[in-house]
């Protein structure tokens, strides 16, 4: 085997966010992902900016994964997803609670005709519950766990709420499904069941605050208010000659080695300040870091992905794309390290409809004039 899911099959359904990172995180493992579109494309496919024909996004969160449209309204569509699932293992959706219910695809469908199938429904509020049908996206679920409150408060608590970049709450959740399904995988492997699992962005980002949670309720007092009192270090952002830095110095020993380092009676955020912003930022680094103060450049994205740490531990994944001609696809490939079975984005997002003909014709068994029947009928692209 080399990769740890390469013998199993996903149905994607998802779109954005949030579905998209959960089963991309399953296509670098090996997994055979069939993102089922709509025949007019996913709404993160036309999101700008644009590559050619798809959203930069788009291309992101689908990469590895094997593209196919279908109408699931038509009943013809309808029947190839049937087929499809009979021969699948995962079903992954983020639509709003119900919308596969109506269609008739619902988990309760599935699992009559699959019973080993593992059916994720990823939404922001879960399948139960007074909010269960309620849209959302990433920073809804930020708001409502108190992540973007802390965020914020940790800057000025009397200053606005902030939202996480990169879709936090869409990001984190997707990797927590991501893990679920693995632990379903686990448990199929052991019984034969398959199961439903409730994935949702509010309970995941709850979790994310647990130590917040923790906090308040041991002490009676807001996170904000115990940072400032029982601080287990000095440091945080300042500005150098030529850029910012971050430093942490731990309480005890690694405070009295930075205050010895710096040449200073006293080590507060002031003095380090004072003495952060007479250099570089890489002299900052090279210093502190020789002398095993935590510290980093606060990079900017530009320099994030010529780092020299990053380029030698291959973090990141180069390739052609035909939605762009003048230059490659960069991406960050998947970040934990496998002595045996490593981890690995395989390409880049499909075309809209790129895979119809191979899944049709070599999964389901179609002949060409069947599938140009489909496409007649608007059944496919």
């Amino acid at each position: 085997m080399k990769k740890i899911l390469e013998d199993i099959r996903v149905v994607d359904l998802t779109h954005v966010w949030f579905g998209p990172w959960c089963t991309k995180a399953l296509a670098a493992l090996g997994a055979e992902v069939i993102k089922i579109e709509p025949i007019w494309g996913e709404f993160s496919r036309y999101n700008p900016p644009l590559l050619g024909d798809s959203g930069v996004g788009f291309i992101c969160l689908n990469a590895g994964k094997k593209g196919m449209t279908l109408d699931l309204k038509n009943p013809k569509g309808k029947e190839i997803f049937l087929e499809i699932i009979k021969k699948s293992d995962v079903v992954v959706n983020n639509f709003m609670p119900g919308t596969m219910e109506k269609l008739g695809i619902g988990y309760d469908d599935l699992k009559k005709i699959n019973p080993r199938i593992i059916y994720a429904q990823l939404s922001g509020f879960g399948l139960s519950g007074p909010y269960s049908m309620r849209p959302s996206f990433a920073p809804i679920g930020e708001a409502y766990s108190g992540f973007m409150r802390l965020t914020g408060d940790l800057i000025d608590p009397e200053g606005p709420p902030r939202s996480a970049t990169d879709a936090y709450g869409d990001a984190v959740p997707g990797t927590w499904a991501a893990l679920g399904i693995l632990a379903a995988l686990r448990y199929r492997d052991l019984t034969g069941i398959g199961q439903l699992l409730d994935v949702t962005q509010i309970e995941v980002c709850t979790y994310m605050v647990s130590n917040s949670i923790n906090t308040y309720i041991i002490t009676g007092e807001l996170p904000h208010v115990t940072r400032k009192k029982y601080r287990i270090g000095v440091g945080g952002t300042f500005k150098a000659k030529d850029g910012w830095v971050y430093i942490m110095a731990a309480r005890g020993a690694q405070t009295d080695r930075l205050r010895k380092l710096l040449g200073l009676e006293e080590v507060d955020d002031e003095h380090i300040k004072g003495w952060v912003e007479q250099r570089t930022v890489s002299e900052v680094v090279e210093y502190l870091s020789k002398n095993d103060i935590p510290v980093a450049p606060c990079n900017t994205i530009d320099k994030a992905i010529k780092d020299p740490h990053l380029l030698a531990r291959n973090a990141f994944v180069e390739f052609t794309d035909p939605r762009v001609k003048d230059k490659k696809v960069l991406l960050p490939d998947f970040p934990v390290k496998f002595s045996e079975t490593p981890g690995h984005i395989e390409g880049p997002a499909p075309l809209l409809g790129q895979h119809n003909e191979e899944i049709l014709t070599k999964l389901l068994g179609y002949t060409k004039d069947q599938i140009a029947k489909l496409r007649e009928e608007r059944v496919i692209t």
